[in-house]
């Protein structure tokens, strides 16, 4: 029975797409491997899948006045996924257990590129080699997988290996990828004059860059989807030391899905000297000891908490990995936070408060339609950030494999949003910061206003810990309420131990847009906090 099609792919005949070519030449190449791919005795694949990632990128960058870099690049890259056996036991392993390193293996890595010239030939022999040591490295894990299954105690509750999805056909919209090459190259350089004129920056940069990606993707299930996606960011940085040597940063980052949405310059100069003014105080300010006390955290800090101590731990592949520590394994149903917070994950939403999302997108790079997702809801965990990878309970995508380039996807967070039912005024606030400080017996509470960013470690070889990089940093004196500017401030802690401490939350809202890095790479994310 032949599943059915989210969406039909429609061609005029009179207005020929070199898409469509491309597409076409991936799905006959699709097709014969299909249908002739098989080594001796051994099994033909279950499952194909090519994927082609066409880059088209512009940047601008200045320092101290002048241009440094000024280039156009031009890319294309390609990742085949080849799966032997079924969907409830195949080839498929984590890459940290990848049995096909061998001294007796292939001598020859296969280029994962394609060429970036329409040439239907030159692609279909590209896809070629790769799906030939794609197969052939898949057979190899596939019968070294089965041998090594007989001393494992058989788990009825054992995930299948690969989810059963709706293939998708559709030739999405395209994206324009406009540049005022000119009007940016004069920004950089008049920006980077004006912190070149600092005394106390030693280094400093202005970068522009835009990016366009069109995505091909033809699977043996049916899919055939092409999409088109544009991100430009403005991000300027400067860095200084303090009297004791300490090295201090400070920047400043714009996202936009079009040239026309990012911040008029006038906007990106008034935040360029707050900038400044920021990092000239914290050159000054004095060092704080360490501290274990109560603290407010602003939406951008609040966000990259969420993001490093809970977000991460809910991805799928995280679940069942031999590597992993797996802190929320078996929660499901549970209380895992306060009740009055809830998490979702929402890669269909393009802004939020008049801010622009960065982790939006229509399908992810498995073909399965973006989802929004209730991670948690009043405090009790309700499901996993999920690609095709099932887990225990869940055997459906829900639209979250997501990858860089040719890497591998996994299941990823794209805009994760957290919500509260007990929200307060940011006076009072800070009245309950001070007064649980009192209560601590500690002369002072902490204001985290700005965050440069965070990371977790999520492995079962390590300890389960988060770590925030904060920023902007305030000491709160509990007797006169001042905020005094300080540095030298970590944000260190243990996920459900941390998360289950929040108190409240303010009425204030906040969107954090930027890069999220993990075993399937740079991926852009946002977090609403």
């Amino acid at each position: 029975m032949v599943a059915p099609l989210v969406a039909a792919l429609v061609l005029s005949a009179a207005t020929p797409d070199a898409r469509a070519e491309l597409l076409d030449a991936m799905a006959q190449e699709l097709d014969r491997n299909q249908a002739e791919l098989k080594l001796k005795e051994n099994r033909g694949p279950y499952f194909i899948s090519y994927q082609l990632k066409d880059y088209d990128q512009r940047e601008i960058v200045a320092r101290y006045g002048a241009l440094f870099q000024d280039a156009t690049a031009r890319d294309r890259q390609v990742f085949v996924d080849v799966r032997v056996d079924d969907y409830v036991f195949d080839s498929s392993i984590e890459d940290e257990f990848d049995f096909s390193t061998s001294l007796k293996g292939a001598s020859y890595i296969t280029r994962k590129s394609a060429p970036i010239d329409d040439s239907a030939q030159a692609l279909r022999t590209a896809l070629w080699l790769v799906t030939d040591e794609k197969y052939k490295t898949a057979l190899f894990n596939y019968l070294k997988k089965k041998g090594e299954a007989v001393y494992v105690v058989d788990d009825p509750k054992r995930p299948p290996s690969f989810s059963k999805e709706t293939p998708v056909r559709l030739l999405g919209a395209r994206a324009a990828l406009e540049f005022a090459h000119d009007q940016w190259a004069a920004f950089a350089r008049e920006t980077s004059s004006r912190l070149a004129k600092e005394p106390a920056f030693f280094d400093s940069e202005v970068r522009v860059t835009a990016d366009k990606i069109v995505r091909y993707l033809v699977t043996t299930e049916g899919t055939r989807l092409i999409t088109e996606h544009t991100l430009y960011g403005v991000h300027v940085s400067a860095v200084t030391r303090a009297d004791d040597g300490q090295l201090l940063e400070n920047s400043r980052n714009w996202y936009a899905p079009s040239e026309g949405q990012l911040p008029d310059v006038a906007v990106m100069k008034r935040d360029l000297e707050r900038m400044v003014a920021d990092l000239n105080a914290l050159r000054v300010a004095p060092t704080i000891d360490p501290y274990t006390g109560p603290a407010i955290l602003e939406p951008d800090a609040a966000g990259v908490l969420f993001h490093e101590a809970i977000g991460h731990r809910l991805e799928g592949e995280r679940q069942d990995s031999d590597t992993e520590g797996k802190t929320f394994r078996g929660q499901v149903g549970r209380q895992v936070l306060p009740a009055f917070i809830s998490v979702l994950d929402d890669p269909t939403i393009r802004a939020r408060g008049g801010s622009q999302l960065n982790g939006a997108y229509a399908y992810d790079e498995q073909g399965v339609p973006a989802q929004r997702v209730t991670l948690v809801q009043d405090g009790v965990l309700r499901t996993y950030l999920l690609s095709r990878k099932p887990v225990e309970g869940f055997l459906k995508s829900n639209g979250h494999g997501r990858s860089q380039g040719n890497r591998k996807p996994i299941a990823r967070m794209a805009n994760l949003i957290v919500e509260s039912k007990k929200r307060v005024s940011e006076a009072e606030l800070k009245k309950q910061l001070i007064a649980e400080a009192k209560r601590q017996g500690k002369p002072f509470g902490l204001l985290i206003r700005d965050i440069t960013g965070g990371n977790t470690n999520t492995t079962g070889f390590g300890y389960q810990a988060f770590k925030g990089t904060p920023r902007m940093v305030y000491r709160v004196d509990v007797k006169t309420g001042q905020e005094t500017l300080v540095r030298g401030v970590e944000i260190v802690g243990t996920p459900l131990s941390a998360m289950n401490r929040i108190m409240a939350t303010g009425t204030l809202e906040g969107v954090f847009n930027g890069f999220c890095g993990a075993e399937s790479g740079m991926v852009p994310v946002s977090t609403v906090a």
